[in-house]
């Protein structure tokens, strides 16, 4: 099973949801830890290659971004509530800066050391 990886206040941010959010959020991250397909989600290439997301459906929508693709984990870059039909742009904006943190972070810890 592979390890998920919070990426800035994307837990905290989850704990907020409402209980069954928080129940359903935790169940699909399980099934994505498990390197199994969740039950709803849809690629989010605008946020980065490899990025997908979450929707939550519990009378109020919630979604949450995430990336699988690395070898080492699950990194969740972002968990929100969405209260209109297109997601806002400053939480697509949020998300990929969060995804080039990610990048910027295993970039420096698997680089090779210089010689």
């Amino acid at each position: 099973m592979k390890p998920l990886f919070w990426v800035g206040s994307a837990l905290q941010d989850l704990r907020a949801f409402p209980e069954a959010a928080k129940r359903r959020a935790g169940h699909e991250l399980h099934l994505v830890q498990e390197e199994l397909e969740p039950d709803d989600w849809k690629s989010m290439a605008s946020v980065g290659p490899g990025v997908y997301e979450l929707r939550i459906h519990t009378g109020v929508e919630h979604r949450v971004f995430y990336v699988a693709k690395f070898e080492e984990g699950v990194y969740v870059l972002h968990a929100f509530e969405k209260r209109t039909r297109q997601t806002a742009q400053r939480d697509i904006d949020l998300a990929r800066e969060r995804y080039r943190e990610v990048l910027r972070d295993r970039q420096r810890t698997t680089r090779p050391p210089r010689r």
